[in-house]
């Protein structure tokens, strides 16, 4: 499938710009789509229901439709045309499975006229989606239909193991003849809701050879990207919670490796990036009231097409950045590099290139010429390799905490510790002497202190009265605090503990030993929620404990 047209624009002027394909009007393939599956689909109800069994994947059916119409059929003004339908119990099997109810797909694809999208793929391939956004109908070449053909037992396997994949869902293919013109057109999942607006479409493949949007395609109005784009718009990539980045991951390596076993190659991720801004919502919620989704409130919806459903079905929300009362579309909940709220839309793309010999071919040429690991075609086994990576390294990244390590923040503390020690001690200094300026003003006598200190001697519990010890006794303090205190009632059998205790995350402390302070720095449990705030403590050993006479 092109990634170029899943989220165009409605084309505008049909009438006067109708675009053609094989010589045939867009107007009367998506007539004879819409007759000949209201045809098959109507005529497959009267089948019983059974089990799919393996000749049922190569059945083809087929019916005339005349412009005069027959018993069978009603007429119509368009061309006389063929309609062939692909194994149609199989694909009846594929709507089942995914929820999808005959009357449903009917309604969809029938009631309303078929929307043509404007941005056409690198094929040439034409798009149509559905009024109510639920499928995208694209024709495609003789040798994909082929191929998707054989590759529906494989398919039919995979689905029934893992519904919930980012793998296109095919729901039907089939084939308008007319004039001796053979037209192929496949029924999709739609990846990208036309109701919300996506601010920047990707095509990504994990390839940097020419990969990059051409001229004409950014002078679109919904233009679509590509990888060396989205490294220079998002090059820090795009962030999710863990388990929403998990799931996602585990998602596209369980694809990738499907996909391998396949031998299929060249693939995209389409990714489509909604930034939730409150006046673009209140805009796109008055330009989603022309959209006629309101008509099918009653029914069921698709099983497992959302981006969010694909990897993780409907009842998580991913990190909580969507708020409950938001219709996010079934978009995947992340972040800028930028802080910016996102949803994303995503879906694996261009399934149908096999790794056959003109591929092989193609690389080989281009490996003579350019780098071949840069190339996007390349051996499917390299290819999914690269594509993981890719997504995994510079598209997709996990939310992580930013903390520091443990050794780090201890070496932090002690350098901001000894800067704010010598200011404290200053500080304290200043105030010492004019304390002591003081008592000698007003004649009270130092005796009893001199005394005290001769003491202390004898008392290995007190620490002599010199400024350096008393200052480095009122070093109590936090670096986010300017509060000090002491304690005046120091115990004598174990450790004073002058602090702040006020509870802060992390500790940082100054233990008395023999006249030297020593810093320690110790992490506590809370220490992960508040990095910003250290706590200064000062351990005073039992011997050298502060008392109020000791001044």
């Amino acid at each position: 499938m092109s990634s170029a047209a899943e989220n165009g624009d409605a084309a505008p002027g049909k009438q006067s710009e109708e675009k053609t394909y094989k010589k045939t009007a867009s107007s009367a393939i998506k007539g004879a789509i819409q007759l000949g599956i209201g045809y098959t689909v109507g005529n497959l109800t009267s089948k019983p229901d059974r089990d799919v069994l393996m000749q049922d994947f190569y059945v083809v059916e087929s019916v005339f439709l005349p412009s005069e119409g027959s018993n069978l059929t009603p007429a119509h003004h368009y061309p006389d045309f063929r309609f062939k339908t692909y194994a149609p119990l199989a694909f009846r099997y594929f709507r089942e499975l995914f929820g999808i109810k005959p009357d449903d797909y009917l309604y969809s694809i029938c009631s309303e006229p078929l929307i043509e999208l404007s941005n056409p793929g690198a094929s040439g391939s034409l798009f149509f989606v559905t009024s109510d956004d639920e499928f995208i109908i694209k024709t495609v070449q003789h040798k994909e239909a082929e191929f998707l053909q054989k590759l529906l037992p494989g398919y039919y396997m995979n689905l029934n193991q893992n519904p919930r994949t980012l793998l296109p869902k095919f729901y039907g293919l089939y084939c308008m003849q007319s004039g001796g013109i053979n037209i192929r057109i496949v029924v999709m999942n739609n990846v990208l809701p036309r109701s919300m607006r996506m601010h920047f479409t990707y095509d990504l493949k994990g390839s940097t050879y020419k990969r990059r949007a051409s001229r004409k395609e950014r002078e679109k109005s919904s233009p679509t990207f590509k990888d060396l784009d989205f490294l220079q718009d998002m090059h820090e990539g795009l962030y999710f919670d863990t388990e929403t980045y998990n799931a996602l991951m585990k998602t596209l390596q369980r694809d990738c490796r499907v996909l391998e076993s396949f031998k299929i190659m060249d693939y995209s991720l389409l990714l489509g990036i909604h930034i939730l801004d409150h006046s673009l919502k209140e805009k796109e919620e008055e330009n989603s009231q022309n959209v006629p989704d309101a008509k099918r409130s009653g029914m069921q919806k698709v099983l497992y097409s959302t981006a969010m459903e694909s990897i993780q079905g409907p009842g998580k929300s991913g990190d909580g950045i969507i708020t409950e009362n938001l219709d996010t579309m079934g978009g995947i909940p992340a972040k800028s590099h930028k802080g910016e709220k996102l949803l994303l839309f995503m879906g694996i793309i261009d399934i149908l290139q096999s790794y056959r010999l003109m591929k092989k071919l193609e690389h080989s040429w281009k490996a003579l010429v350019y780098d071949g690991d840069t190339v996007s075609v390349h051996r499917p086994s390299f290819y999914a390799d690269r594509f993981l990576k890719f997504m995994n390294s510079r598209v997709f990244k996990k939310i992580q905490a930013l903390k520091a390590s443990p050794s780090k923040r201890r070496c932090n503390s002690i350098a901001a510790l000894k800067a704010t020690s010598q200011e404290i001690v200053s500080s304290i200094s200043q105030e010492w002497k004019d304390e002591k300026r003081d008592l000698l003003t007003e004649g009270q006598s130092f005796s009893s202190l001199d005394e005290d200190a001769l003491g202390s001697r004898h008392r290995p519990d007190l620490v002599p009265s010199t400024p350096s010890l008393f200052e480095a006794a009122s070093l109590a303090t936090t670096i986010s605090s300017s509060s000090l205190y002491v304690d005046e009632h120091c115990p004598h059998d174990r450790t004073a503990l002058y602090s702040n205790s006020k509870g802060l995350p992390s500790s940082s402390t100054f233990t008395l030993e023999e006249g030297t302070i020593y810093l320690t720095s110790e992490p506590n449990a809370l220490e992960m929620q508040d990095d910003n705030a250290s706590v200064l403590d000062v351990y005073l050993p039992p011997n050298e404990c502060v008392g109020p006479h000791s001044l």
